[in-house]
């Protein structure tokens, strides 16, 4: 079964970095669609970054220029590099996977199961 593992996350103070990572696992399927969302307790998930198989990407208007997403397609493994970070980033991040068969047919898409960032001031 699709699995993906996430690291990377623990304390920081403001205008530090982290850099996490997700890993999926259990699937021999295409990953189209790699992504990072956010959730703060009782909000809604936001996207925060995304990027395609063929490397375009998509970044919320709060972390362009702080945050870096990439991919390794060999290694089914997703990063976000966070540079410069702010309270207001504190949250629960999660990442995501969409996979598609070889056709193109969507087949599933995946959760990981959070990992905590927080942005001390």
């Amino acid at each position: 079964q699709v699995q993906l593992v996430e690291s990377g996350g623990g304390l920081v103070q403001a205008g530090g970095s982290l850099s996490l990572s997700c890993a999926e696992s259990g699937s021999i399927s295409i990953i189209h669609t790699m992504a990072w969302y956010r959730q703060a307790p009782g909000g809604q998930r936001e996207l925060v970054a995304s990027i395609t198989r063929g490397g375009s990407t998509n970044y919320a208007g709060s972390v362009k220029g702080r945050f870096t997403i990439s991919r390794d397609n060999a290694k089914r493994t997703v990063y976000l590099q966070m540079n410069s970070l702010k309270p207001e980033d504190t949250d629960v991040y999660y990442c995501y996977a969409d996979l598609k068969s070889r056709i193109g047919q969507p087949l599933q898409a995946a959760w990981g199961q959070g990992t905590q960032v927080t942005v001390s001031s």
